[in-house]
């Protein structure tokens, strides 16, 4: 049974920072890309940041400069760094392993910035 679950979420002042962890079971860690995506009330879900299985990073053009995704595959883990955050990053920020035809979710940790 595949499982990704975040955990980080919480409300900040606008300027603050935090940290989103994710971790996986069930899958081969070491060959999926890992993707943050998240989804504001009223609005698509949109790709924040992923790494690949070979460690290059992609970043959405609002979050790059203040966002850092990472891995580490000795412990199932893939993390957000983010910083500089603004209210208009307030969202459900949902962890994706996606390779080739499979595709899984997390359940998704909220992320408040209040100005």
């Amino acid at each position: 049974q595949v499982q990704l679950v975040e955990s980080g979420g919480d409300w900040v002042q606008a300027g603050g920072s935090l940290r989103l962890s994710c971790v996986a079971s069930g899958i081969t860690f070491s060959s999926y890309t890992m993707g943050w995506y998240r989804q504001a009330p009223g609005k698509q879900r949109e790709l924040v940041a992923r790494v690949s299985s070979g460690g290059t990073t992609t970043y959405a053009n609002s979050v790059r400069g203040r966002f850092t995704t990472s891995r580490d595959n000795a412990k199932n883990t893939v993390y957000l760094q983010m910083n500089n955050l603004k209210p208009e990053d307030t969202a459900v920020y949902y962890c994706n392993a996606y390779r080739l035809a499979y595709d899984y979710w997390g359940q998704g940790t909220q992320v408040t910035v209040s100005s």
